[in-house]
């Protein structure tokens, strides 16, 4: 089974569309969602998980029609952190707890006991005391403690120090060390979703201008530093980005059709989102 089917998903706003949306992304692994504020992300995310009605297309999550009445039954297979944890600022976590057991049919006590100590949250606290990072460290032990399949996260992340990223990253590679456990992430912070990502999805203005394998993408691509008259002789079909100095041009590349004598070497993730959002642009 996969864990996300999306086909020619669209959905209009005034001034804003989300075109034609489709991908795959396998049982077990994890994608990255990336683009710029705005692109679609969030709307892309709750398409997926049925909080908003497409304007045409389909997508199913665990082998369920989000659009179906059996899609309530299977949000108990899903774990979500949204971009702002939003729990009532009274309660504590011992509370949230106790709200979340007579939520989810198969929460964990005993797990979600173990995540607060791990990510280092007081039981008695007040959320509303709580840092932003606390907070989505608290919506990551909510959504890890009922044995879900999938995890759908829209910038948990976000604003977080280093240090706390990399303990959230680690948390969420080992989450799927488990065959049928899938993670859909979005984010800003390209480098993140290098470190952990199976598969990458690149949100542009409301189109979906890449979804591809992380490993392929890196493979595939490279950046050539060329003069302007080198470029020339680079087929355009190669060419999927350009910016130009004043004497030298930086371009990614699809190294397959280029010249193996032109000076290439292997981009970055965010050198390859960033090089086909600008397209060739002076």
């Amino acid at each position: 089974m996969n864990a996300i089917e999306v086909r020619d998903l669209s959905k209009s706003y005034p001034g804003f569309t989300l075109s034609n949306i489709k991908f795959t992304l396998p049982e077990g692994a994890i994608l990255g969602l990336v683009g710029e504020n705005g692109a679609g992300k969030s709307t892309l995310i709750r398409l997926i998980m049925g909080a908003s009605r497409a304007s045409s297309g389909e997508a199913r999550v665990l082998g369920a029609d989000v659009t179906a009445p059996e899609f309530t039954n299977t949000k108990d297979d899903i774990g979500v952190v949204l971009d702002e944890a939003h729990f009532p600022a009274s309660l504590n976590a011992r509370h949230l707890g106790r709200i979340m057991a007579d939520t989810y049919s198969r929460w964990d006590q005993t797990v979600y006991d173990g995540y607060l100590k791990c990510l280092d949250l007081p039981e008695k606290k007040r959320i509303q005391d709580f840092s932003r990072g606390m907070r989505m460290k608290l919506a990551l032990a909510c959504a890890l403690s009922h044995d879900a399949r999938l995890l759908v996260l829209d910038e948990p992340t976000g604003g977080l120090d280093p240090m706390v990223r990399d303990e959230i990253l680690d948390i969420l590679e080992d989450f799927t060390r488990r065959e049928d456990r899938s993670v859909l992430i979005s984010s800003h912070i390209v480098s993140d979703l290098e470190k952990l990502c199976d598969y990458i999805a690149f949100l542009h203005k409301g189109e979906l201008l890449l979804f591809e394998e992380k490993d392929r993408l890196l493979e595939e691509y490279a950046m050539a530093h060329v003069t302007p008259s080198e470029l020339e002789a680079v087929p355009k079909a190669a060419v999927k980005g350009v910016r130009r100095g004043k004497y030298s041009v930086e371009a990614l590349v699809e190294r397959r059709l280029v010249n193996p004598g032109i000076p290439m070497e292997k981009p970055t993730l965010e050198d390859i989102i960033v090089f086909f959002a600008r397209g060739d642009k002076e």
